[in-house]
């Protein structure tokens, strides 16, 4: 739709680049009560994507809550990426999204058919996940934010977390790098409606066909690429499995500009909240371009599943992501680890 609201000119950050970095994020939590549940098979101290609680032998319940500062000006398209970005968190446990609960705020002032929008976005591509709206809540605030609360269903056996990896795994990853970089140049007018259009549509994207093509194959781990960036949560899944994660600096697929601005130094702030996190334990090769380097911390909103693959079904799973996801990489591998750099990018 046509509006005279600019929803990125409202917010001092977009999209996942508004997270709190994963550093300090951890300590937020520290000296917190120790409960113990044998039922809740995931919580906050693993560091994955979403909370697991089983209910029964054969059925546990998946739990995220996500949602960010616009990162499109158009209201519609906003909704619909937090509603993606939101959804992929429970694809990437390998489960089936059944609920979603709406959380907003939006300035008094803001038209009444702009917030209509908003959750109109969000409600189609709910619908699209083949979930269903069953309510929410919402706040006035000065900057506007969306997203959802979202609840989904899986067979406990069947869960993928991103401690799991094991060395020998193929690591392939579903959609492009440079999201954050490209929507900070679309936000400071450097880029065109082409490239809006490419990485608005990346982001609209479910993970859905993604997670739904791995299913069949020996995926022993899985996370989605969001706040963190590739290195941020590479290095969670390498720590979180006590292994090394080796990445292939040739084998990822940038989108298209974002390799120019980078290297133009057009990054959002999450960028550097990201080094900072990770560069500890991250071995970057002097070979690598800076600006390759900058992209593999870019924050990714709504980004794609990273996926540790069985070696003797990578292939396989190639060929089934291969015209069902943005852009099927095989990123690098997973190693034992020995010492040193958790993440090393050669």
């Amino acid at each position: 739709m046509e509006t005279t609201v600019k929803l990125t000119k409202l917010a001092d950050c977009a999209g996942c680049g508004a997270k709190v970095g994963a550093g300090e994020l951890a300590s937020l939590f520290e000296g917190f009560p120790d409960v113990r549940d044998p039922n809740l098979l995931v919580g906050f101290d693993h560091a994955d994507d979403a909370a697991v609680y089983r209910l029964r032998d054969d059925l546990a319940i998946v739990q995220t809550l996500d949602f960010f500062p616009p990162i499109a000006d158009d209201p519609y398209t906003f909704g619909q990426i937090a509603a993606a970005n939101a959804l992929s968190d429970i694809y990437a446990m390998g489960a089936r999204p059944i609920t979603a609960l709406n959380i907003m705020a939006v300035p008094e002032d803001m038209p009444k058919e702009a917030v209509r929008e908003i959750l109109r976005g969000g409600a189609c591509k709910v619908a699209e996940a083949g979930a269903v709206v069953a309510g929410g809540h919402s706040i006035y605030d000065d900057e506007p934010k969306y997203g959802l609360s979202v609840t989904g269903v899986i067979d406990p056996a069947r869960l993928l977390r991103n401690d799991t990896a094991r060395p020998g795994d193929v690591l392939i990853y579903t959609k492009p790098v440079g999201i954050g970089v490209m929507t900070t140049a679309l936000k400071g007018g450097l880029a065109d409606e082409e490239a809006r259009s490419r990485v608005e549509g990346i982001m609209c994207t479910l993970n859905r066909a993604a997670a739904e093509a791995a299913r069949p194959f020996a995926v022993h781990a899985c996370t989605d690429i969001t706040g963190f960036a590739v290195l941020g949560h590479a290095l969670e899944l390498a720590q979180g499995s006590n292994t090394q994660v080796v990445l292939d600096a040739d084998a990822f697929a940038f989108l298209p500009g974002a390799l120019d601005f980078a290297a133009m130094g057009i990054l959002p702030a999450g960028v550097y909240r990201n080094r900072r996190y990770a560069e500890s334990e991250v071995d970057i090769d002097a070979r690598v371009p800076l600006a390759v380097a900058d992209l593999l911390f870019d924050p990714q909103t709504s980004g794609g599943l990273l996926f540790s693959v069985d070696a003797a079904d990578a292939d396989a799973l190639m060929a089934a992501l291969a015209g069902a996801v943005p852009a099927a990489q095989r990123i690098g591998r997973v190693g034992a680890y020995t010492g040193g750099a958790r993440v090393r990018v050669r």
